[in-house]
């Protein structure tokens, strides 16, 4: 006889199961920040480094997120944003370092489209995720920015290249800070 997991239960063990693994969360946050600190160490970056640096980042955060999803256990249903931030994430970060040869204005283009897919997918978590812990607003916060500077990006596709990198180092940082505060919401979670 096999026992199963009802979903109201699967939806009530959501925040144990985030709890479980908020350090996925907090290294995301962590090697997103790290990105945003060498971009503007290196504000004189060549177009080259900026792209692998581009790439080094977002593979490792999909390998992270992805983690997150498949570390936990649980009910599928309520993971699948993290699943798709992770193969998202490690495609681009592939498909980056397949075509290092990526102009300014297409590295752009790749970063923009990413972050608003990110963004949208991290705001649908969030949305899933009120329903389990109250004011959860951190995972909210982190996907509108990313829309927003994705949106920017789109916009505004003619910045410097100088400018263009302290406008993604600052995004990074923003954007590592928001997930590890959501990371430290979610760790509180944990059974003692």
């Amino acid at each position: 006889m096999t026992s199963h997991t009802s979903p109201a239960m699967t939806f009530l063990a959501l925040p144990q199961l985030l709890a479980r693994n908020w350090w996925l969360f907090f290294l995301r946050g962590l090697a997103a920040v790290g990105f945003g600190v060498l971009s503007l160490i290196w504000p004189g970056l060549s177009l080259l480094t900026l792209i692998a640096l581009f790439a080094a980042y977002a593979f490792v955060d999909g390998i992270f997120a992805l983690a997150a999803a498949i570390v936990g256990r649980g009910d599928a249903e309520f993971k699948w944003w993290l699943v798709l931030v992770g193969l998202l994430g490690m495609g681009v970060g592939i498909a980056t370092f397949m075509w290092p040869g990526l102009t300014a204005l297409t590295l752009l283009y790749f970063i923009a489209g990413w972050v608003i897919a990110t963004g949208v997918l991290q705001i649908i978590g969030a949305i899933e995720l009120r329903n389990v812990i109250d004011n959860e607003w951190w995972l909210i916060l982190d996907g509108g920015l990313s829309v927003l500077f994705g949106v920017l990006l789109f916009i505004m596709p003619g910045a410097g290249a100088l400018a263009l990198i302290w406008l993604i180092a600052v995004f990074a940082i923003a954007y590592g800070a928001l997930m590890i505060g959501f990371a430290f919401k979610v760790k509180k979670f944990t059974s003692p």
